[in-house]
């Protein structure tokens, strides 16, 4: 009886070592959606005034103020998940919020499309951020299948 009881309680390491594998292509997309929104974020929060003016916005305060609110939520977004990459549980949920910023971004981007001042800028950046949104959940998509 002693000896059914240690083996019923006895660990599985090998079990507990195995993870399911990641997707290598979806992990390298989500990476590198990462790095580029990092990339961008540094750019925003650094130099807002310039880097409202290459993307079609005014530079004005209130527009430099909500890039920087922007640029460090970038950054933190991609730096989790470059922190989740080796984890499918944690770079899923990871990239699932990135996802969904992206899509908000890209209504947000839409919307200021409409005001003719802000037209060429809210059109490339809503093209951006649909495009990031999509290839996003692409990789998520991948990411579940295995």
């Amino acid at each position: 009886m002693g000896a059914l009881i240690l083996r019923a309680l006895r660990l599985d390491w090998g079990a507990m070592r195995r993870r399911p594998k990641l997707d290598p292509l979806a992990r390298q997309v989500l990476l590198e959606i990462a790095v580029g929104r990092i990339a961008i974020g540094v750019a925003a929060a650094a130099a807002p005034g310039p880097s409202l003016r290459k993307l079609g916005f005014p530079a004005t305060e209130g527009n430099q103020t909500l890039a920087r609110i922007a640029g460090c939520r970038d950054i933190a977004v991609g730096l989790l998940t470059l922190a989740a990459r080796d984890d499918r549980a944690r770079l899923r949920a990871v990239g699932t919020a990135a996802a969904g910023i992206d899509v908000g971004d890209t209504v947000a981007f839409a919307l200021a499309a409409r005001d003719p001042a802000l037209r060429r800028g809210g059109i490339g950046s809503s093209l951006s951020g649909a495009a990031a949104a999509v290839v996003g959940a692409w990789a998520l998509q991948r990411l579940g299948k295995r």
